[in-house]
């Protein structure tokens, strides 16, 4: 998932995270990416549903 990334280059993010942000505004930023990813899910379904359903129509108009 990391590709070459190892446990101390981790660690050393995780710790540069914490300097940055600091430790109480980690759960909010990880509650945004959350929400994000979920969102971003649901609009590549709904487009998927949507292209989905436009093969469909297609494939009936060929076969009147």
């Amino acid at each position: 998932m990391f590709g070459n990334i190892g446990g101390w280059e981790i660690l050393i993010i995780i710790l540069l995270v914490v300097v940055f942000f600091g430790a109480k505004k980690i759960p909010e930023l990880a509650q945004g990416l959350g929400k994000g990813i979920k969102e971003f899910r649901k609009a590549a379904k709904d487009i998927q549903e949507d292209i989905s359903l436009e093969e469909k129509k297609i494939e009936d108009k060929k076969k009147e």
